[in-house]
């Protein structure tokens, strides 16, 4: 009897640990173990045409504030699926239903060794014919060792301005 309490209490420990670090993830990363290999395009900075009932998602990576080389690729993920990843000072796109949905950003991988804060979310509502513009900027500062992701909105004029100097992003898993 004692051992079989003893059995449910260690079970019912680990299950609520795993649950817990479940609960803690962001609800818009995709699973872990996903990576993509990135390729950017300074010729191309084609304007998205937005689909008839859907939104569309810009997504701007600013590595100004990171002191080190190799940049991240920080993949975004959109309600619990990566679909996009961007390396360097670079920009995706990607069209959205109207609703809520639940944005993320995450390094791919280890970039430095002992970096944290290496994941961001947000959400947003999204409404048919509308163009929503992010950016992640990735910080990394030498002096102070500190590591950051900030995933925030950004006016639509900022954002064109940025995509129009960045280049784009297409990536795909590996």
């Amino acid at each position: 009897m004692k051992a079989t309490l003893a059995v449910l209490l260690l079970a019912a420990s680990a299950f609520a640990q795993t649950n817990s670090t479940t609960q803690m993830a962001a609800p818009g990363c995709g699973a872990a173990d996903v990576k993509f290999s990135v390729k950017t395009d300074k010729s191309q900075h084609p304007a998205a045409q937005v689909e008839a009932g859907k939104a569309m998602v810009y997504i701007i990576e600013d590595d100004t504030e990171f002191e080190s080389f190799p940049r991240p690729t920080t993949r975004v993920g959109l309600d619990g699926q990566w679909v996009a990843a961007n390396h360097g000072n670079s920009y995706s796109y990607f069209s959205v239903d109207p609703g809520e949905h639940h944005l993320c950003a995450s390094w791919q991988g280890t970039v430095i060794v002992g970096a944290r804060n290496t994941a961001a979310a947000a959400h947003f509502t999204a409404e048919a014919g509308k163009v929503y513009f992010f950016t992640v900027k990735n910080k990394w500062l030498r002096e102070h060792g500190f590591t950051r992701v900030d995933l925030s909105p950004i006016d639509s004029d900022q954002g064109q301005l940025l995509a129009s100097k960045y280049p784009l992003s297409t990536s795909r898993p590996k």
